[in-house]
């Protein structure tokens, strides 16, 4: 089943283009027909905190009822409660498209201690060191620094 962008696009999706594969069984039943199995499919993205392209692989379990028209499910459901068999024909792209949206992370990472990306300078956090950092001067205490220079350590001239 070729997919059309399934998912968050530009966060993780099954890229367009991209095929979902499914192994699935019709199973006629007294109300319907009972589709069970699974879907598979890549999926890329880009990582929450540090914006690297990630990949995965995700596998979904199926089971939907499709109800026959003017079953006794037909009749006592509402029409967004159960899937329904019209013009003999299944439509499984909702369910498929469903289950994998749900199935895939809503904050995707690289990796779980993944670091992210520094606040002040927009580096990697796990490629610039533990001893990375950024001097920060209280805004309260600017006009003294501009006065008196930026150096810290003047020590008065007589």
């Amino acid at each position: 089943m070729p997919a059309a962008g399934l998912g968050l696009l530009d966060v993780i999706a099954v890229p367009e283009g991209g095929t979902v594969e499914l192994d699935l069984l019709a199973e006629s039943v007294v109300e319907g027909v009972l589709i069970s199995g699974t879907a598979s499919a890549d999926v890329a993205g880009e990582c929450s905190r540090c914006l690297d392209p990630i990949s995965d692989h995700v596998e979904i379990k199926l089971m939907e009822l499709f109800a026959y028209p003017d079953s006794a499910t037909d009749e006592t459901t509402d029409e967004d409660e159960v899937s329904r068999i019209s013009d003999d024909l299944i439509d499984l792209e909702p369910v498929v498209r469903d289950a994998v949206v749900l199935a895939l992370p809503q904050v995707p990472l690289c990796s779980p201690d993944c670091l992210g990306l520094c606040v002040e300078c927009g580096g990697k956090l796990a490629e610039l060191g533990p001893d990375h950092g950024h001097e920060t001067m209280d805004p309260r205490w600017a006009a003294l620094q501009e006065r008196f220079g930026g150096n810290r350590d003047n020590s008065e001239e007589n």
